[in-house]
């Protein structure tokens, strides 16, 4: 089988998304766009990847890395001035070359795949991946002869009224051989509306010179879905988010409402989940199996092991270990790390802690750079005070302490395994085990006090 290569358009500056961000790099579900192009074409296994970028050349190859070669168009010339400067890494070689967009995100490598063994079959010296369009506006269009055969590619501000209402469009996508592809760029000209030099011309000098010209027809044209302005990454997004949930739901995962859930494409989840609607589930995040996560609940970038109840909770860069439970409305802020059967309940907040297990950390409580052990009975109100204003400092808690309601915590402090701290009290030293801190003023009861205050003349008051 000949050597399949791959160009991947990434030079143009989007100006319809009316951004400041470079136009492959808006995500959907999670990805930039052109990221998800590159992960489709790399499961195909080509002997190289070559990224033609321009604007943003910088943050692109940030993104993608070292998964792929770059080239620079340094001047938006058109589709044809794009491709052929990746010449200089491609154009010697023998071969198969796939061409195709970066804001094209629900492309599969499956398609790819599929193409190329068309081109193949076919013997041909260019194959264009075709779609039927029910409203193919802005979209190049395939024109055939009686024959059925491709004569050209015309695009919409150049095509004349016939033309514009041909519904079979160019995705964009192409499969060339390789040394015919960059012999035909050096014939392309500007002669059109735009003044650039345009890729489909590349169609006609090879059809002119002799070579077959085939056109490989997807049945799904959201597949071919291109991305030029906001409303178009909303309708990719949603198809995406679509195709994510679907395959969960065949997984093994319960989503009550896959319309008002949101899955980024990097998310795992094991079966035997269950997912309520409005939740947003982001990054590299991991679920296992048997979790139920609760309605509007948020995770980023955590791992939420097997057995724990997430309730209208935000979780972020944290892990919480099987049979632990959260919410409802707490937050759980990066580094923080839950114990199994730990439960943390309704308006608590954690930030880089780690919370031992069957701790119970149950209301209205802030634990921040502290280290708790497990058993713990963390009451109503408690503060893990960590900040003077300039530095952060650590608490460590031993195992089965009591934190009675409405304490604070005054970081760096010890508290050792058994021992007690009484409500209200602010801690500013270490505990022993087995003591009971008590840190708060001692109640005194000012008798007959009410008789000093106005209020004692007024006979409503009695």
């Amino acid at each position: 089988m000949s050597d399949r290569y791959t160009i991947i358009l990434a030079a143009g500056q989007g100006t319809r998304m009316k951004s400041k961000l470079y136009k492959v790099l808006h995500p959907v579900c999670g990805k930039p766009m052109v990221d998800h192009v590159l992960t489709q074409v790399s499961q195909i296994d080509p002997a190289q990847v070559v990224t033609v970028v321009g604007h943003g050349a910088q943050k692109v190859e940030e993104v993608l890395g070292q998964r792929t070669q770059y080239v620079l168009q340094d001047k938006q010339l058109g589709t044809g001035h794009a491709v052929l400067q990746a010449e200089p890494i491609l154009g010697a070689k023998d071969g198969m070359t796939l061409i195709v967009n970066g804001d094209t995100p629900l492309l599969q490598a499956a398609t790819f795949d599929r193409l190329f063994k068309f081109h193949a079959e076919k013997k041909a010296q260019a194959t264009i991946l075709t779609a039927t369009a029910p409203d193919p506006t802005g979209y190049g269009r395939i024109v055939r002869n009686s024959l059925g055969n491709v004569e050209r590619i015309v695009e919409q501000k150049d095509a004349n009224s016939e033309e514009v209402a041909i519904q079979e469009i160019n995705t964009g996508v192409y499969c060339f051989d390789n040394k015919t592809l960059f012999e035909a760029l050096h014939h392309v000209t500007n002669d059109n509306a735009q003044h650039e030099y345009y890729l489909t011309d590349v169609i006609q000098i090879i059809r002119q010179s002799g070579g077959v010209i085939a056109a490989y027809n997807i049945p799904d044209f959201e597949e071919s879905m291109g991305v030029n302005d906001r409303l178009a990454l909303s309708k990719a997004t949603a198809v995406m988010q679509r195709r994510i949930n679907e395959n969960h739901m065949r997984d093994g995962v319960t989503i009550i409402d896959p319309a008002a859930t949101y899955i980024d494409t990097d998310v795992q989840i094991d079966n035997d989940t269950v997912v309520e609607p409005g939740v947003l589930l982001q990054g590299h995040t991991k679920i296992g199996s048997g979790c139920v996560i609760g309605a509007h609940s948020k995770i980023i970038n955590s791992t939420i092991e097997d057995n724990v109840v997430v309730t209208s909770s935000t979780i972020e860069d944290s892990i919480m270990h099987k049979g632990s439970n959260i919410g409802p409305n707490s937050h759980l802020r990066p580094q923080s790390d839950i114990g199994e059967a730990v439960h943390i309940g309704n308006f608590c907040e954690i930030k880089k802690a780690t919370i031992g297990p069957r701790t119970k950390v149950g209301h209205l409580t802030y634990v921040g750079d502290a280290t708790l052990g497990s058993d713990i009975n963390v009451g109503c109100g408690v503060v893990f005070v960590n900040y003077d204003g300039v530095k952060k400092f650590h608490t460590t808690v031993g195992d089965h302490v009591f934190l009675g309601s409405n304490s604070n915590v005054i970081a760096p402090v010890n508290i050792a395994d058994h021992s007690f701290i009484a409500a209200g009290s602010t801690v500013t030293s270490d505990v022993p085990q087995h003591a009971m801190a008590i840190a708060r003023a001692r109640q005194t009861n000012k008798l007959d006090y009410w008789q000093k205050l106005p209020l004692a003349k007024d006979k409503d008051w009695e």
